[in-house]
This record gives C-alpha cells, sequence and structure tokens, in this order.
C-alpha cells in the first residue's frame, strides 16, 4: 500500500493529483490511496470532484493550516501515508518537514523555503535538515518540480549521457502562452513577484555575480514559440546544482516576460504595491503585495482562457569524447492540451506533472535513501522515462555553437 498526503489544492496540487488518479487504474500499488488536505476545504472539494469526473478515482479531502505542525502531525497520523507531498506555500516547508520528522514520514516538495518576511530563498534552511531526517530514517527530496526539478534532471541526464563534462549550462524558461489579461501571474502572484523582482544571480568562476533585477536581456528563438526576450534572473536550482556539480564553470537561469508585463511591474514596484513590509491601512497593518495577490486573477482560474505553449529546457556546454560539443534538452507544453487533460493550464501541468513523478520515484524504492536530498543527486533515468509516459515528452537536440551570448 502507498498511501499519499498532498498538501495544497492549487493548481499544481490539481495537476499532481489528477495525474496520481490516472497512474493508480494501471498501477495500484504506486497510489493506492489518495488524501489532499488545504487550509479552504473547498478547494480539495473541487479538485476531488475534478479528479473523479476525469477518471473515476474518489480520493479524500482533509482542512489543515500547514503553517500548524500540531495540526499537520495529527492529520499525518491519521491518513497514516507513506509520503508526504508538499505542494503549499514555500513559507511552510520547514513547518512541514518539522511534522514529517515528528511523524518519521518520507517528505517531499517543488520549491524551496523562503521566509515570509524576506524576499530570499535558498536551500540553507532545509540542507540543515540533513542529520535529523538521515537519524529518523527518512527521505525528503526537494525541488521535484520543473524548475527546480526537470531542468536538474536534464542537467544529470546531459552528464550520464551527453557529455563527458559540463562546462557551462544555461536554464531557459519561456512561457509563451496568452492568458487574455492585462496583467496576472501564472502561479502564486506573491511568490511570483518576489521571485522576479530578486536582484538577478549566476554562478561563474566558483562564485555568486549579482546584478539588477531584470536588466540583462537577450533574445532567443524558442522551439514552437518563437523569438522571445529572456532576463537573466536567480533560481533555486542554480545552487544545487553548482553544490552538486562542482565541474561546471558557469551556470545561469533565463526568462521570458512580455513588454506589458514588464511594464505592470515595473508600475507596481514604483507605487509600493510589490512591498513585503506592513504599512498601516484604516487602523491594520497590510501587506501590500499580499493585497495585491488579493485583487489579481487566482492563477488556477486562468487554465479556460490561455492558449500557447511553454518550452523549458538546458543548453550545456562541454566535452564528449575530447571535442567540444553543445547540446539543448528541452520540452514544449501546450496550455490547451493540459487544460483538456486537468483542467489547468501548463505552468501548473508542468510542475504537477514532476512532483507526481518523484513521488513515484520514492514509493516505488527507485530513489531511496535516509536525508534531505536534491533531485539531480539520483539517476535520471526512471524520472526521464515518466516524463515521456505521463505527459512531457523530452528531445535533445546538438547545436552548431555554443550560446554567444
Amino acid at each position: 500500500m502507498s498511501k499519499v498526503l498532498v498538501i495544497g489544492a492549487g493548481g499544481v496540487g490539481s495537476v499532481a493529483v489528477h495525474k496520481m488518479a490516472q497512474v493508480s487504474l494501471t498501477n495500484p500499488d504506486i497510489f493506492s490511496h489518495i488524501t489532499l488536505a488545504s487550509r479552504r476545504i473547498v478547494s480539495c472539494q473541487k479538485v476531488a470532484e475534478s479528479v473523479k469526473a476525469r477518471t473515476g478515482v474518489t480520493i479524500d479531502v482533509a482542512q489543515v493550516d500547514a503553517d500548524n505542525v500540531d495540526e499537520t502531525i495529527a492529520l499525518i497520523e491519521k491518513v497514516q501515508p507513506r509520503l508526504v507531498v508538499n505542494l503549499a506555500l514555500p513559507y511552510q516547508d520547514l513547518a512541514i518537514m518539522d511534522a514529517c520528522l515528528a511523524t518519521r514520514v518520507d517528505y517531499l516538495d517543488t520549491a524551496n523555503y523562503e521566509p515570509r518576511d524576506t524576499a530570499k530563498f535558498e536551500y540553507s534552511w532545509q540542507w540543515a535538515y540533513q542529520e535529523r531526517f538521515k537519524e529518523a530514517g527518512i527521505m525528503a527530496l526537494l525541488g521535484s518540480g520543473f524548475d527546480p526539478g526537470v531542468t536538474s534532471v536534464f542537467a544529470s541526464y546531459i552528464k550520464k549521457h551527453l557529455l563527458d563534462r559540463i562546462d557551462t549550462l544555461d536554464i531557459l524558461d519561456c512561457n509563451g502562452g496568452d492568458h487574455g489579461q492585462h496583467f496576472a501571474t501564472n502561479f502564486n502572484p506573491e511568490i511570483n513577484i518576489r521571485e522576479v523582482t530578486a536582484p538577478s544571480r549566476h554562478w561563474e568562476g566558483g562564485k555568486w555575480v549579482e546584478g539588477p533585477a531584470l536588466k540583462h536581456r537577450q533574445a532567443f528563438d524558442f522551439d514552437q514559440v518563437g523569438s522571445r526576450n529572456m532576463y537573466l534572473m536567480y533560481h533555486e536550482e542554480l545552487e544545487s546544482l553548482a553544490k552538486f556539480y562542482p565541474e561546471i564553470k558557469r551556470i545561469r537561469f533565463w526568462m521570458t516576460f512580455g513588454d506589458a508585463y514588464l511594464k505592470h511591474l515595473e508600475v507596481l514596484q514604483n507605487v509600493g504595491m510589490t512591498r513585503i513590509d506592513p504599512v498601516m491601512y484604516n487602523g491594520q497593518e497590510i501587506i501590500p503585495l499580499q493585497f495585491l495577490k488579493a485583487v489579481l486573477p487566482e492563477p488556477s482560474s486562468l487554465g479556460s482562457t490561455t492558449k500557447g505553449k511553454t518550452n523549458i529546457g538546458d543548453i550545456a556546454t562541454g566535452v564528449k569524447d575530447g571535442k567540444q560539443k553543445t547540446v539543448y534538452v528541452l520540452n514544449v507544453c501546450d496550455h490547451e492540451d493540459a487544460y483538456a487533460e486537468t483542467g489547468n493550464q501548463a505552468v501548473s501541468y508542468t510542475t504537477g506533472v514532476p512532483a507526481m513523478i518523484g513521488a513515484a520515484m520514492m514509493l516505488t524504492g527507485a530513489w531511496k535513501g535516509e536525508g534531505v536530498f536534491n533531485i539531480e543527486q539520483f539517476d535520471p533515468d526512471p524520472f526521464m522515462d515518466m516524463l515521456n509516459q505521463h505527459g512531457l515528452p523530452w528531445q535533445v537536440k546538438e547545436l552548431d555553437a555554443p550560446l554567444d551570448f
């Protein structure tokens, strides 16, 4: 029996649970029982209804405040899962890890911890759990989304099969979709805007190189999307890749943004709406960014109107059989196809599917260990096989030359 408890009923949680239910139809030993929990049980009930209608599988739902460790412990003890899949907010990672430690249950997430009051995300807080998880005899798998997640597995695949040595690695994330809104984010607005407005940061020559946010721009022609402007950003997989692949001389992350998105974001910053410190309004404290989140479209509502495709992949230059070689491993995902299958757009789909696959890796024993692990520490092959089987097929291209920027 492989009971799983999924915490978080947003778009990513919805996709992950839909895909777990699909897998259970052909291999019930992997996901024998699924429970979906969230602060708002009505969100869980909506997902459960969709899962039942689309797959015929019945899942359980529960209400939990994931910030409350004791409440989460009580739910884990009630459900008795083999694995807790954390698809809630990154703020809640440590609280859920504490609950898993207390109950000796394995843990998985898709994004690393960041404190609510500081726009800073890094793995140090979660890596600090290494000895405690090891002593408890349980496993934590960090970053099993797309980026981080699949992009790190792509890097492992490149090192195992395509290059003897990786010298440079560039991760390119393009969302070529159009949701028809003047301004909206494709995942949690609060997390999205904190991430986008942070200073850029990349790994080069054995150290971190920082710069202003969204100042370094390059145009790139993305397969099935077209030419888009992409911007140098910091993203958490850079930290783990630099740790586990110290041979790589330079690691960068790029993400595309449209001009309208950037103009709206600039205005919101200028008027103080992206602040994360409290301000007084009508005699009470509010966080401007949290208020902005409340008035923006809910990302999970964008699926029915979003058209176009995402294109996310790794470009690596290195040496193979003594010769320089550049390879590009990528996935293209269609927003409308993702919505037709799960009721969610491709940004949620490309994160929720890898969360399901990471969970399957752990539950089947394909990936196992005691302690805290990042996704690139394991054999990429079984994960890559499941990507092809479950809606995120990948392709490999050999480029004529390294990137010229």
